[in-house]
C-alpha cells in the first residue's frame, strides 16, 4: 500500500501549542519534510522526536516533491512541517499537496496554530467574511494590481509583513485604501504578544518614532456597504441620465429594464426617469 502525507501544524511561538497528535505522528512517520531543518531540529529535540528530516522549501518545492511522492508510492509516510504554523498556508507545501492529489496519494491535515486565523480572532474586526493575502508581491506592477483589488474588497483582509518592510506597506495601504481601521498583531502567542487596534493614519504616526520589531500580521477593515453605495451614487451623479441609460442598454438591457435600473441607482421613481426622457 502507498504511504500518505501528513500536514502537521507546529507552534507559531508558544511550544505549549504543539498537539499530542502532531508529536505522535512526527515520531511515527518515516520522514519529516521541513522548510528549514536547522530551525525544525530545535522543535524536534524539544519533543524528543528522532525521525529523519529532509529539506522542503521554496527553491526545491517541485523537484523534492517528486522525490517525496516516490517515497510515498513505495509505502513510506511523510510529514510536512513549516517553520511555524500550518503547512501550505502562504507556504510551498501547497505544491506538494497538489502533486500528491495528482498522483493519487492520500493527504490529511493535523490542525493546529495558524497566524492568520489567530490574528483575525484577536483583531476586533468582522470575522464573518475575510480574505487572506499573505505577503504582498515584491514586483511593483503585481503589487499595484493586488492593492487595486484590495481597495474594493468588502471582506476583512489579512496580510503578513516583516518588520523592515512594515512602514512601507502601511504607507502603500494608506495611499490606496484611505484611513481604514487596522489591527497590528505581533509576536503572536509569545511573551511579548501585542495586539493593537488602530487606524492606518495612527499606525504611520506611531512608527515615525518607534522601530517595528517582530513578525507582523495586519488585519484590515474591508470597504463597508455604505462606502460602496456612496461611491456608486457619486458615479451615477456624474453621468447624465442619457449616459446612464446608454450604459445599461450597451450591456444588452431593453429600454424599459434600463430605465428601471437607472431609477433604482439614482434613488428616484421610474416615472421620474420616464418624464425626464420624454419631456
Amino acid at each position: 500500500m502507498a504511504g500518505m502525507l501528513y500536514l502537521c501544524a507546529t507552534p507559531i511561538g508558544n511550544l505549549g501549542d504543539m498537539t499530542p497528535r502532531v508529536v505522535e505522528t512526527l515520531r511515527q512517520v518515516d520522514v519529516i519534510a521541513a522548510e528549514d531543518t536547522r530551525n525544525s531540529i530545535k522543535l524536534l529535540n524539544h519533543f524528543e522526536i528522532n525521525t529523519p528530516m529532509t529539506s522542503y522549501h521554496e527553491y526545491n518545492k517541485v523537484e523534492k516533491a517528486h522525490q517525496l511522492i516516490a517515497k510515498m508510492q513505495e509505502g513510506q509516510n511523510v510529514a510536512l512541517i513549516t517553520d511555524a504554523g500550518t503547512p501550505a498556508i502562504s507556504d510551498p507545501g501547497e505544491v506538494l499537496v497538489a502533486m500528491c492529489h495528482e498522483a493519487g496519494i492520500k493527504v490529511t491535515s493535523l490542525p493546529g496554530p495558524a497566524a492568520c486565523i489567530t490574528a483575525l480572532t484577536l483583531s476586533g474586526l468582522s470575522t464573518r467574511r475575510f480574505c487572506f493575502e499573505g505577503f504582498l508581491p515584491a514586483d511593483k506592477k503585481e503589487k499595484a494590481l493586488v492593492l487595486g483589488d484590495l481597495k474594493e474588497e468588502s471582506r476583512t483582509m489579512i496580510l503578513y509583513e516583516a518588520p523592515h518592510h512594515l512602514v512601507k506597506t502601511l504607507e502603500e495601504l494608506y495611499e490606496v485604501l484611505g484611513n481604514r481601521r487596522i489591527t497590528l498583531c505581533r509576536e503572536l502567542t509569545k511573551k511579548f504578544e501585542t495586539i493593537l487596534p488602530i487606524t492606518l493614519e495612527e499606525a504611520l504616526a506611531k512608527y515615525e518614532t518607534e522601530e517595528p520589531r517582530g513578525e507582523y500580521v495586519l488585519v484590515i477593515e474591508g470597504k463597508s456597504f455604505e462606502q460602496k453605495k456612496e461611491e456608486a451614487i457619486k458615479t451615477w451623479e456624474e453621468m447624465t441620465i442619457e449616459e446612464h441609460m446608454a450604459y445599461y442598454e450597451q450591456q444588452g438591457m431593453d429600454y424599459k429594464s434600463a430605465m428601471k435600473q437607472v431609477a433604482k441607482d439614482r434613488g428616484v421613481g421610474k416615472r421620474d426617469i420616464y418624464s425626464y426622457l420624454n419631456k
